[in-house]
């Protein structure tokens, strides 16, 4: 039986397990990446280890979250990335170079290598034939320091692509339809791999959108193969030697099959509040809108900026709506300068951005009140614009370019003839905004650079033989690590100081969290299904460990948040009958006894409702080294003392 490529490539870099589904296996890494608003906390816990020199083929951290700075807090956390990546081996992306994901695709991935990255949209690297995985800051400390990284050996999906998009229908619309499909939690446990003739008609930059967007399903990465496609990228890149055929065998077996039509796909949205409530622009119907926001790592490419150049050229933004664009590097804003599309763009009203990852994760160009918002980007959870109420959609650069001029939400096929779009045969390269790490031989003169808003890693203790504790929260279903952490302005130079960032723990949901944690001591979140959808922020475990979270009980778990909690430390626990979650509130003192020998014995947990006066079982679905770690009270814990 042949092999999936997914399986080709885990199999190639299996270190630790055996390649059965749903089992676990640690695989070698070779490329990590951070950005800063995880990179602090990783390079804390890099530092914690005691790894004097990073042990992968490469390790860049990149600038483009925290680029807003209004205080000194952002400013010393790039200072200080700078300097820890200068003395331990790791390439430095100054802020201005560019979105991680875009930079990473252009200039460091490679096809068949292992990529896992502090940021959950990782799996860009996919549109090149990377296994590219997003995880917690800490996963990728150990990744650095030449541990393995583990997950689930997963089930591989089979999309078969067929046919040729229509005229102005985009890449972006390939993967909302697989999100109307299968659903934010459709892709859990599983690689979503894309094969099939209608793969040869997507360039690198439009596969990296689908791949960028199969975050949004749950999944653990997704693929597509590495042709002459893929070939002709890198060698525009610069790059030609980095290049290797990659694709699954005829005979390959796969778990699940979905076939798309590319010929049949209309232009689509993501209505408010979640990328999986797909419609039509039909559907939808003559929607007025007040803003329209073009970039972020699903579509920010050369590619797209030239289809959204050439859609504005000679016109006027409509006086209603405010637009926003913001290339994904330098080099694409550098070529789109020197094309004259940058000045088209400016002509037409268009307000540029830095290359970063700005409103995306609410850095600004947040909506007016009641504000209806096209972005090209990749979540539109309630409250991640920066505006409460704001009602984003998720769209394609061509549909929101096209909008932006109507005032309105406009089908692009509406524009007429499209012209054929090309990527150029060299892009311009200039990595003069990337930084080497120092030799090794001079790596101890390199002094890291702390500035007073960078505190130390919460401490985590090991288990306790009980657990008594009182409900400090519970929450209903598709909770998002917005939700636990959220991002902003305001939150996100608060990174590096968790002490300060546990203050907004959960405050979208109940702004009396903190307080109640806090007084309570120690305490127990409940929540209902795919409880910390969403971004790989390890915040969202953290700020909970500080306010002294001792355990999680929900009906289900998104996977970097589960891996999230188990590295923190805090038991994650699901409801064996998921009706028992009915029988809980807020306040209730539930209490788990003799905690180790139950975990010892078994998968099965009984806690006992004191309040209530009831006993339930919960299920705790690790691997026999993840309970190690809960013993030993989280990841770091573990590391050291295995150590030793």
């Amino acid at each position: 039986m042949g092999k999936t490529l997914t399986e080709k490539i885990l199999s190639a870099h299996l270190v630790d397990g055996e390649m059965i589904k749903g089992k676990e296996i640690g695989i070698k890494i070779d490329q990590t990446l951070t950005q800063d608003a995880t990179g602090t906390m990783a390079y804390l816990e890099f530092e914690a280890m005691g790894v004097p020199r990073v042990k992968t083929e490469k390790s860049v951290a990149y600038i483009d979250h925290n680029t807003l700075q209004n205080g000194f807090e952002n400013a010393d956390d790039h200072r200080f990335i700078g300097s820890v990546c200068k003395k331990h081996g790791i390439y430095f992306s100054r802020p201005g170079n560019g979105i991680c994901h875009q930079v990473h695709l252009e200039r460091f991935g490679i096809p068949g290598k292992t990529l896992i990255g502090s940021d959950s949209h990782t799996p860009t690297g996919g549109g090149i034939g990377m296994i590219a995985i997003g995880a917690g800051g800490m996963d990728v400390a150990v990744a650095m320091g030449g541990g393995a990284y583990y997950i689930t050996c997963p089930r591989v999906v089979k999309v078969e692509l067929t046919g040729k998009l229509s005229p102005w229908v985009a890449a972006k619309d390939v993967i909302l339809e697989v999100l109307k499909r299968l659903s934010v939690k459709g892709g859990v446990g599983k690689v979503i791999e894309y094969c099939g003739e209608g793969v040869k008609t997507l360039s690198v930059p439009e596969r990296a959108t689908i791949t960028n967007m199969g975050a949004e399903l749950g999944a653990t990465t997704s693929i597509f193969p590495s042709d002459e496609i893929t070939k002709q990228f890198l060698k525009a890149q610069g790059r030609e030697e980095d290049y290797t055929p990659l694709s699954a065998d005829i005979d390959a077996e796969y778990d699940e099959f979905v076939e798309i039509n590319l010929s049949e796909l209309v232009p689509l949205a993501a209505c408010p509040h979640s990328p999986d409530n797909v419609k039509s622009v039909a559907e939808i119907g003559k929607l007025k809108i007040d803003q329209v926001c073009i970039g972020s790592c699903t579509n920010s490419s050369l590619l797209d900026m030239l289809k959204v150049a050439h859609i504005l050229k000679g016109k006027t933004v409509h006086p209603d709506v405010s637009l926003s664009i913001a290339p994904g590097s330098k080099q694409v804003l550098n070529m789109l300068a020197k094309n004259g599309a940058l000045s088209i763009m400016i002509d037409a009203g268009a307000r540029i951005l830095e290359s970063a990852c700005g409103p995306c994760i609410g850095m600004g160009q947040s909506p007016n009140s009641k504000g209806i918002s096209l972005r090209t980007f990749n979540r539109n959870f309630e409250g991640r614009s920066g505006t409460k109420d704001g009602q984003v959609y998720l769209v394609s650069p061509e549909l929101a370019a096209a909008s932006a001029l109507t005032g309105y939400l406009t089908d692009p096929r509406e524009l007429g003839d499209m012209p054929e779009f090309k990527l150029p045969d060299y892009f311009d390269i200039n990595d003069n905004m990337v930084v080497a790490p120092v030799e090794e031989e001079k790596m101890d003169s390199v002094e890291v650079l702390r500035g007073p808003n960078i505190k130390p890693f919460p401490v985590s203790e090991p288990l306790a033989k009980d657990i008594s504790a009182k409900c400090s929260l519970k929450v209903e279903d598709n909770i998002t690590t917005d939700h636990i952490m959220p991002a902003g302005a305001k939150i996100l130079p608060l990174r590096s100081n968790i002490p300060e960032i546990s203050k907004h723990c959960f405050a979208v949901c109940d702004e009396g969290f903190y307080k109640r944690a806090l007084d309570m001591g120690k305490s127990i979140i409940v929540g209902g299904s795919n409880y910390g959808q969403g971004s790989s922020r390890e915040h969202a475990a953290l700020a909970p460990l500080y306010l002294g979270v001792r355990a999680v009980i929900t009906k289900s778990f998104a996977r970097i948040h589960m891996a999230n909690l188990v590295n923190a430390g805090i038991l994650p626990l699901t409801f064996e009958n998921e009706s028992d979650y009915d029988m809980i509130s807020q306040d209730d003192e539930l209490l788990i006894e003799n905690v180790i020998e139950q975990i010892k014995s078994g998968d099965i947990i009984k806690v006992k409702n004191i309040t209530k006066n009831i006993d339930f079982n919960t299920v705790l679905s690790v691997s026999a080294r993840q309970k190690e770690m809960i013993y030993a009270g989280g990841l770091l814990n573990y590391t050291k003392k295995m150590a030793k």
